[in-house]
């Protein structure tokens, strides 16, 4: 049975909209709240927090009411990065951490990101569960009167997140002497992101840092890295780091003004954990992760899985893998050591620690060559329009011209009404008659 209400990453839709309104939002924190409530725990605790998109002034209340109504003591923790809240949930023993954001998309979607009490994204059989539960009878889920919850607010968790951050790392751990660029995408990382830099002693310039409500993910962050590439080379700094709207990705531009994905950062942390035998189990990619990285493990005798997109399935990779290192070319990359989600900050001190010591950005992420790779999204009324038989013929016809040549892969995206064709192949001709084919079956 397919999900109802959960993509691949969440629940997300353009707000005041079929499933992104205070009603609803009501009725997913009443359902969660319902199936996270543990009879066993003293206090029944979740904790919420958002990124900067306006319409959370309105979602975020109708959230808390329906936690607070299933029972549950609720915390809001205010703007904070996606993996600040999964660490946060683990650490203060919560039921259930929620993260209200679209992630990447523009200020008009809003959405939600759920996670248990240990830190992790909920699975595929979870989610289902708590789509039937939103379908109940509101009134059986209510609790009596003298067991609804309370609200909190705590003003220090981006404190808390960033002392988390930087305990990973040794005490002695100095950026001093660096030059960073910062674009935090006017999101959830926009007071966290500049500031741990700050106070590992690195010179910071910041834009992307004066969100309005409107301007999250606007023309900057990790899906306009011209923006950082830009900025970079104004300020003549050693590397340019941009996040997105809940800072759970990360894209670098290095001191030349080359843009460095997600591939290329997870080719540089794996080679470096290989090296110091820290790395475990092998590499997790996606079905979007460029050949070139699957050309380098094997060349280095690393292994290397693909998951589907999505970094839950990244995340469950690892898990079943038993992996410390996975990852999307999107940005979205989990230290499994540290983390149980992409976090773009963590990443960055990751990336940035490596470079205590003199060494070049440009040096660092040179590690293979990318084939050339090209991403067409299509905007469309129904995504099941890939299973129409003209679509999958022309598919099928594709992969026959690519064969030995390259490969292609046609997604419905899970977050947004867009199909998704990816093709990578060295015949650059070829590759985009190969898109035109399938965009003409699917237009």
């Amino acid at each position: 049975m397919s999900k109802i209400y959960f993509g691949t990453d969440g629940i997300r839709g353009t707000v005041n909209q079929n499933k992104i309104n205070g009603n609803m939002f009501f009725k997913f924190g009443l359902a969660a709240g319902t199936y996270f409530i543990n009879l066993k725990k003293k206090k029944q605790t979740a904790i919420i927090a958002k990124d900067t998109r306006l319409s959370g002034y309105t979602l975020e209340p109708a959230l808390v009411s329906g936690l607070a109504s299933a029972g549950m003591h609720v915390f809001t923790l205010g703007p904070l990065p996606t993996n600040g809240l999964a660490m946060l949930t683990k650490k203060m023993n919560a039921n259930l951490g929620i993260m209200i954001t679209a992630s990447h998309n523009p200020f008009y979607d809003n959405g939600l990101k759920l996670f248990g009490p240990d830190g992790l994204k909920l699975s595929d059989r979870i989610e289902k569960k708590i789509e039937k539960l939103i379908d109940t009878k509101i009134s059986k889920n209510l609790s009596k009167p003298d067991v609804l919850g309370r609200v909190k607010r705590l003003e220090d968790a981006n404190d808390n997140y960033m002392n988390i951050l930087k305990s990973n790392f040794p005490k002695n751990f100095s950026l001093k002497g660096l030059k960073i660029a910062i674009d935090c995408a006017n999101g959830a990382g926009y007071k966290s992101g500049p500031q741990v830099l700050k106070s590992l002693g690195a010179k910071v310039y910041n834009i992307g840092t004066s969100p309005n409500g409107l301007n999250i993910n606007l023309n900057c962050g990790s899906t306009f890295p011209n923006k950082i590439r830009y900025f970079s080379n104004k300020k003549k700094v050693d590397i340019g780091i941009s996040l997105d709207g809940d800072a759970d990705r990360i894209i670098i531009c290095d001191e030349k003004g080359k843009i460095i994905d997600g591939d290329q950062i997870i080719a540089m942390i794996a080679l470096r954990w290989k090296k110091k035998q820290i790395l475990k189990g092998g590499v997790v990619g996606t079905l979007m992760s460029n050949y070139g990285l699957e050309k380098l493990f094997k060349e280095k005798k690393i292994k290397f899985i693909r998951a589907k997109v999505g970094d839950r399935y990244v995340k469950e990779a690892m898990k079943n893998n038993k992996c410390n290192l996975g990852g999307e070319q999107s940005g979205h990359i989990i230290l499994g050591n540290f983390a149980t989600t992409g976090d773009g900050i963590l990443v960055a001190l990751e990336v940035l620690y490596s470079m205590r010591k003199g060494n070049k950005a440009s040096e660092l992420f040179n590690n293979f060559k990318q084939i050339p790779q090209k991403l067409v999204n299509i905007h469309v009324k129904d995504k099941l329009i890939i299973n129409s038989q003209k679509c999958k013929k022309t598919i099928l016809e594709v992969k026959k011209l690519l064969k030995n040549k390259g490969r292609i892969l046609v997604r419905p995206s899970g977050t947004e009404p867009k199909i998704r064709i990816m093709c990578e192949s060295s015949d650059k001709k070829l590759m985009i008659k190969c898109i035109n084919l399938v965009k003409r079956s699917i237009n």
